[in-house]
């Protein structure tokens, strides 16, 4: 393969076969079992925006169907490169001294100089190479993955130690592209974080992740991470009760140039907030933004897990939805929605099995099925929160729990024994759902 360099060979490799970018990362993703690269990754390594790492390389030879040994090669022609440009840039020639008389010693422009020459080395000093930030970037993308379907404690622990090693490593020195990489694994691992403390219900530390995680996708520049950031701002709004706020914060969010399926996502919060402050015709036409997001989406999210937005989660957010606009027809169409979500969750593979919307779209069911005066219906569809391990029920989950049982103290349901019954059984669900072993008032150390 020559004295080619990588971004020259990855690109011949890829159009010799006709393959666009999103191909070749279908392909590396097959083989590798997980869903860790996108079109745009590849577009950076064809850039050299960013050298793959030899792990990746692994994979990118098989493939291209060629010799490892000849990406290696290519990678190395542009790193050695990349080394006489910076030693030439940091080499530092011994100023030629006049006579001892003239006292040139002190001379200010020459200790300016050597001042600017002490810089220049330590601008070549580097903390962080390609494939830390790769690392990294797949372990953000594993945890981003795993989040929705395993217990929230697992996943902590690593977060928080993944997300300080970050901060540390953006406070040492690093390329500028290695910086910008690693101020959005710091956006979305305080995001993630945030998701955290949301989910405890320590909604003031969830906002504090929030501003950081915010702070970090401006400075990476990143319009779908500031996107996503408005999404957590507003679900923080949403369970504080401050819907109208929410709305907004949705709304801001939908104005970032973003792609994937944030869109859909936003206009989703967007809607249900508006529901909830009883602005039904804005929410119901929100809402239609919202599947029209989805019907014009094109290529897939850069992460997945918490940070997509899967058709599941937005018929179960549109139930959600049309349940607050009110009327048998939207509780009809709510109850559609909320099944559709459960069956799309009941097929999807097991990380993207979302614990917690399952558990939403079930009380939606259950609320649905109430409002139709159909108890029967509403214990079946509670039976499978209830009967779940409580540790595994967010703050919200068990607010939904807490406010469902309050609707059936109301006079239309005249006191019945099942909807007694019923709201006993919530209540023990509550009170188990919060006691400290359930969700500790302080995260492990």
């Amino acid at each position: 393969m020559g004295d080619t360099g990588i971004s020259a060979l990855l690109v011949r490799l890829r159009t010799a076969r006709g393959w666009s970018q999103q191909r070749v990362a279908d392909k590396y993703n097959a083989l590798e079992g997980r869903s860790a690269k996108t079109g745009k990754e590849i577009g950076r390594y064809e850039r050299e925006a960013r050298v793959p790492a030899p792990y990746t390389r692994k994979y990118l030879a098989q493939v291209f169907s060629v010799d490892v040994a000849g990406l290696d090669q290519a990678v190395a022609v542009i790193k050695g490169q990349r080394d006489a440009v910076e030693a030439a840039e940091v080499e530092i020639v011994p100023p030629v001294l006049p006579p001892e008389d003239t006292h040139v010693r002190g001379d200010p422009l020459s200790e300016d100089a050597v001042r600017s020459a002490d810089f220049a080395r330590f601008i070549a000093q580097r903390n962080a190479d390609e494939f830390v930030v790769e690392q990294l970037e797949a372990d953000v993308g594993r945890l981003a993955r795993t989040y929705v379907s395993h217990p929230l404690m697992e996943q902590y622990v690593e977060i928080r130690r993944l997300r300080d090693g970050v901060f540390e490593l953006l406070r040492g020195r690093q390329h500028p592209r290695q910086t910008t990489d690693l101020y959005l694994s710091a956006a979305r691992l305080c995001g993630l974080s945030a998701h955290v403390c949301l989910d405890l219900g320590a909604y003031d530390s969830a906002a504090t992740h929030a501003r950081t995680a915010r702070a970090c996708a401006e400075a990476a520049g990143h319009e779908g991470m500031l996107a996503w950031v408005r999404a957590v701002e507003s679900l923080i709004a949403y369970w504080t009760g401050r819907y109208a706020q929410a709305a907004r914060l949705a709304q801001a969010g939908r104005r970032h140039r973003a792609n994937g399926s944030i869109g859909a996502r936003l206009a989703s919060l967007e809607a249900r907030a508006l529901a909830i402050v009883g602005d039904s015709t804005g929410a119901l036409a929100v809402l239609s933004d919202a599947e029209r997001s989805r019907e014009a989406l094109s290529g897939g999210d850069e992460l997945l897990g918490v940070f997509d937005f899967p058709a599941a989660k937005q018929f179960a957010y549109a139930g959600t939805t049309l349940l607050a606009v009110g009327g048998q027809e939207h509780v009809h169409r709510a109850i559609v929605s909320a099944e559709t979500a459960i069956r799309l969750y009941r097929s999807a593979d097991g990380d993207d099995q979302s614990v917690g919307d399952l558990f939403a779209a079930h009380l939606d069911l259950a609320r649905g099925h109430m409002l139709l005066g159909d108890l029967d219906g509403t214990e079946k569809m509670l039976g499978f929160v209830l009967q779940s391990a409580p540790e595994r029920m967010s703050a919200s989950i068990v607010r939904r729990l807490t406010v469902l049982g309050r609707e059936l103290e109301g006079p239309q349901y005249g006191g019945a024994a099942q909807a007694v019954h019923l709201r006993d059984r919530l209540q023990h669900t509550v009170v188990r759902a919060s006691l400290p072993a359930a969700h500790p008032p302080e995260l492990p150390t």
